[in-house]
């Protein structure tokens, strides 16, 4: 008998006409029971079949069964408290209970992505190891307590730490090919030989809704997954698509879910009745064994409902008619699971009521002791988790050079080696130096469009692959959030990614995997979990008029706002070699993500005054050598008629301006490098102008979103807003192609005429 098929006594008597639906649905439950007759079968002992033919055992089932209604009274409890401002999150799971099943047949070692009507599922993963309590733990994330074990008070989140459940915030469709890129990073770590932390036949579990399918981020990781298999290259990721029917308001097609996946290419498709645990059991557990056993990328379409809306605060009454409300109800999950409890003879009716309200008291027990925790109420104890930083253990890491062996390996011989050559170009010292990074980390990764054979566009990367091998260097699909979803996945299993975006402009098409999701994964696990990675993206402009915007993009104000991201931009090849040490530290030490921003128009610039001079190129930087985040380079100390602060491409050209400047105006100028883009270095800003006559911020960003107005805050806030200042930056525009791109971004001509109007 399916869940469709049982009917709630008079649903809505003239005494509930007051209730909202979350109490009709509570009440509901109740008459169910109070009022079920049906015939109550011999009770099966506990390692028998629940109902015949079922693949669910008796203990299983009153396993699940609990699970189900601590989800559905943590629901109930938040909607009741919600009012008195004790909780702070109301999206419930009612109706999605039957993804318990998932947890019961995967591991506590199977690292999950959730999204966030995952209440049952948690409840029943709890179970894996001893000791630990769903309950207070979802009470007090749902209070905001700065004791919940999950983020610390910073979000209601489903995760725990030593459930392997990776905190989730924007559950949509983002998290779907960082799941995926675990499951990609388990294979791949198991071929390097890498220890991983989690067993090698492990899966990656990934939730989410039927309309949040639809979500380009969500196809990114269905095309991706397919692509792959197509391959035949393994990705043991378990897709759940939880399908109620509805996306807050807006209907899913009927059928839609099983047209669209279950003839797709690459994916494995398997339907499970969410709604009845004895009938949907041993669809999930054929998913879940087929993922682990073929490792192959399996799409589970979970039959769910939605009862009591979409939020605490989505009344669906409004627009929604009572006879649709009502149909909806009699679907719940938990009348078919308290059926099978009393049809079965596990339980009579007075028990299953029994259980039901003394599961409701512990919720409501633990929130009221989660009501009485300490909350952050410290700003220093918010944001502690977002951006950890260890500058000595950071310095030493970044310094520490025990692998000459490796390294005569790598380039060959002694003489071979980088700092023994001659001043290199820019491209060339990154070259250098990311074959020093993959000699002193074998678990380091580089991937992204043609990176391999190729070397990238600009040949930076090449004789990496040749040098160790395709399983560390290797192109992947155009497809930029994949690529940064795989950086993800590679992170969760302790390998070191350093994923290439080919320009700057390709990376807004995958924002969000950074910003949304791997630079938050720190402050929403409190740092219990954390995405290491370096992001490399080249970028900027000045490229003579090649390519217009697209591969002269200036929107350095895009990576600006991302919470804990570190930015580093080198205009030198020394300066290069010598920051990729310490981002790389960074990522190891303390976990960080971060972002080298390459100048393109600097790969191979060698000449700084005139053509022949060599004045730009560099001397590799021994391996002991590394550079401190936040430090930048001067030019000209202890010159103070003018202070130009810079960064990339203006660099040398504020170093060009200022010897006009000097001729024409007799000032000695002092250029200061920023480097460090983010976060800025205030204090080291404050400082270079404290001594300053005049000042001039030379800035190819835009005029309205670049970095000089961070600089201008600096100089202002430390005291120096009266030093006359100018900034030269590119204008509020796109960047055209050929000559015309020039019009629109910083020139020497533009940073001596400023320097003329502080005249």
């Amino acid at each position: 008998m399916s869940a469709q098929q049982y009917a709630v006594p008079n649903p809505i008597p003239a005494r509930m006409k007051g209730l909202n639906r979350a109490e009709i649905c509570d009440v509901n439950f109740v008459e169910f029971v109070k009022h079920w007759n049906g015939r109550a079968d011999a009770r099966p002992a506990l390692g028998e079949a629940v109902l015949d033919g079922s693949a669910l055992d008796a203990r299983g089932f009153l396993e699940l069964f609990e699970s189900q209604l601590i989800s559905r009274h943590l629901d109930l409890m938040a909607r009741v408290l919600r009012v008195q401002n004790k909780v702070f999150y109301t999206i419930g799971s009612s109706g999605h209970e039957g993804n318990a099943m998932v947890a019961r047949l995967t591991r506590h070692t199977d690292p999950a992505f959730l999204h966030y009507r995952s209440g049952g599922f948690m409840a029943e993963r709890f179970r894996k190891l001893p000791g630990m309590d769903p309950i207070m733990d979802s009470a007090l994330s749902f209070a905001a307590s700065a004791e919940d074990p999950a983020s610390g008070g910073r979000h209601k989140v489903w995760g725990s730490k030593p459930l392997w459940v990776l905190p989730q915030t924007s559950t949509i469709a983002s998290h779907l090919p960082k799941a995926l890129g675990t499951a990609v990073a388990i294979e791949t770590g198991k071929r390097l030989g890498h220890a991983l932390p989690i067993p090698d036949d492990s899966i990656a579990i990934c939730s989410f809704g039927d309309a949040s399918s639809n979500h380009a981020t969500a196809q990114t990781a269905f095309n991706a997954a397919a692509w792959t298999a197509y391959q035949k290259l393994p990705a043991p990721v378990l897709f759940v698509c939880e399908d109620n029917g509805i996306g807050i308001s807006v209907k899913t097609p009927s059928g839609w879910i099983a047209n669209r996946f279950q003839h797709m290419d690459g994916l494995d498709y398997f339907f499970a009745d969410g709604l009845d645990l004895a009938n949907g059991y041993g669809d999930v557990q054929k998913a879940v064994e087929h993922c682990r056993r073929t490792r192959r990328p399996t799409f589970l379409h979970l039959k769910t409902t939605r009862i009591m809306g979409h939020a605490g605060t989505d009344f669906e009454i409004e627009w929604r008619s009572v006879e649709e409300l009502c149909a909806v109800e009699a679907t719940d999950p938990l009348l078919r699971s308290a059926a099978i409890a009393m049809e079965s003879g596990l339980m009579s009716r007075d028990e299953v009521l029994a259980l039901y309200e003394e599961t409701r008291r512990k919720c409501f027990a633990a929130a009221d002791h989660a009501d009485r925790t300490p909350k952050l109420d410290r700003l220093e104890d918010v944001i502690a988790p977002l951006a950890p930083y260890s500058p000595a253990a950071v310095k030493q890491e970044a310094e520490r050079a025990d692998f000459p062996q490796r390294r005569l390996e790598v380039f060959g011989s002694e003489a071979k080696l980088p700092e023994n050559q001659p001043p290199r170009h820019l491209a060339i010292q990154i070259n250098n130096a990311l074959h020093d990074i993959f000699a002193k980390y074998p678990e380091t990764l580089l991937f992204g469009e043609d990176v391999a054979q190729k070397g990238g566009v600009y040949t930076v990367t090449k004789g990496l692959q040749k040098a160790f091998g395709p399983r560390r260097v290797f192109n992947t699909l155009l497809d930029e959030t994949m690529i940064l979803g795989m950086a993800q996945g590679f992170a969760n299993v302790g390998l070191l990614p350093i994923p290439e975006i080919q320009y700057l402009a390709y990376f807004h098409n995958a924002c969000d995997q950074i910003r949304g999701e791997a630079a938050s994964l720190q402050f929403f696990s409190n740092n219990q979990y954390a995405n290491p990675m370096v992001v490399r993206i080249a970028g900027l402009g000045y490229q003579r008029g090649f390519g217009g915007h697209f591969h002269n993009d200036n929107s350095i104000t895009a990576l600006r706002d991302i919470p804990g991201l570190v930015v580093g931009c080198p205009s030198r090849g020394d300066d290069a070699a010598t920051m990729l040490r310490t981002l790389t530290a960074l990522s190891k030490v303390d976990g960080r993500v971060s972002v080298f921003l390459e100048p393109i128009a600097l790969y191979m610039t060698k000449d700084l005054y005139e053509p022949g001079d060599g004045g730009w190129l560099t001397a590799y930087p021994k391996p002991d050598e590394a550079m401190t985040l936040g430090e930048g380079r001067v030019y000209g100390e202890g010159n103070d008629d003018l202070v130009i602060f810079s960064y990339g491409n203006g660099v040398p050209m504020s170093l060009r301006a200022a010897r006009a400047i000097e001729k024409k105006h007799g000032w000695k100028t002092r250029v200061v490098d920023l480097r460090w883009l983010v976060p800025l270095n205030e204090e080291y800003i404050r400082e270079q102008a404290r001594t300053a006559k005049r000042i001039l911020i030379v800035d190819e960003g835009r005029h309205s979103a670049g970095v000089g107005e961070g600089v201008v805050t600096a100089i202002a806030e430390g005291g120096y807003a009266a030093r006359p200042f100018q900034r030269v930056v590119g204008e509020d525009t796109y960047t055209p192609l050929a000559g015309a791109a020039f019009l629109v971004i910083p020139s020497d001509e533009d940073v001596i005429a400023a320097a003329d109007r502080l005249a």
